[in-house]
């Protein structure tokens, strides 16, 4: 029987990142990264914002038809309430 050994390491070398060696091209890279760091936070910050302004419409149109729904409606009930003390309950056996 023969034991074979998977050598890891060579998996780990493949998705290791890399830094160029050349000190421009390194310079590009870096800046890149910053541009595309920048536009996610811009875009990131935009969609919180529009998030935030559909919810706070979406409470106002509903405050707003309530209101209008709760003038027409004509089915409010009036009531007169007592306090019941406890002695006065009666027993659940």
């Amino acid at each position: 029987m023969q034991i074979r050994y998977f050598q890891f390491a060579t998996l780990r070398n493949l998705f290791a990142p890399r830094k160029p060696r050349n000190p421009l091209l390194r310079i590009v890279l870096g800046l890149l990264g910053l541009a595309i760091l920048a536009v996610l936070v811009v875009a990131g910050l935009f969609v919180g914002a529009a998030m935030i302004l559909v919810g706070l419409s979406w409470k106002l149109l509903a405050a707003r038809k309530a209101r209008a729904a709760g003038k027409a409606a004509g089915n409010v009930m009036d009531g007169e309430y007592r306090v019941v003390r406890k002695p006065a309950l009666p027993h659940a056996h």
